[in-house]
């Protein structure tokens, strides 16, 4: 009885870290194009799928350009399913993004 109480919780608590975790990956510095994959506004946090499949977590900071059609916009303008060009600064395993073009 104790072995499949222990078995569930062991379980929950798996289940509880994947559902909470976003599986991201850290590249080099450089300019990536994808779709915007997750929009956290309270966070002012996007979530990128890269053309190659690599998830990008990207925190915007007071300095990251966001533009669109070569005007500057609010990040109210970010949409899930947003095909867009970012580049990024690579900070240990931490991606900074210095600027996000909106491509559509």
């Amino acid at each position: 009885m104790r072995s499949s109480i222990l078995k569930g919780l062991f379980f929950s608590c798996i289940l509880l870290f994947v559902a909470c975790g976003e599986s991201t990956d850290v590249v080099e510095s450089g300019t990536y194009q994808g779709n915007i994959k997750e929009v956290e506004a309270d966070k002012t946090e996007i979530y990128v799928t890269t053309n190659d499949n690599k998830t990008l977590e990207l925190y915007f900071t007071e300095t990251t350009s966001l533009t669109r059609n070569g005007n500057e916009v609010e990040f109210s303008e970010l949409k899930e399913g947003q095909k867009v060009e970012v580049e990024v600064e690579k900070n240990g395993k931490r991606l900074d993004p210095v600027s996000v073009k909106i491509l559509e």
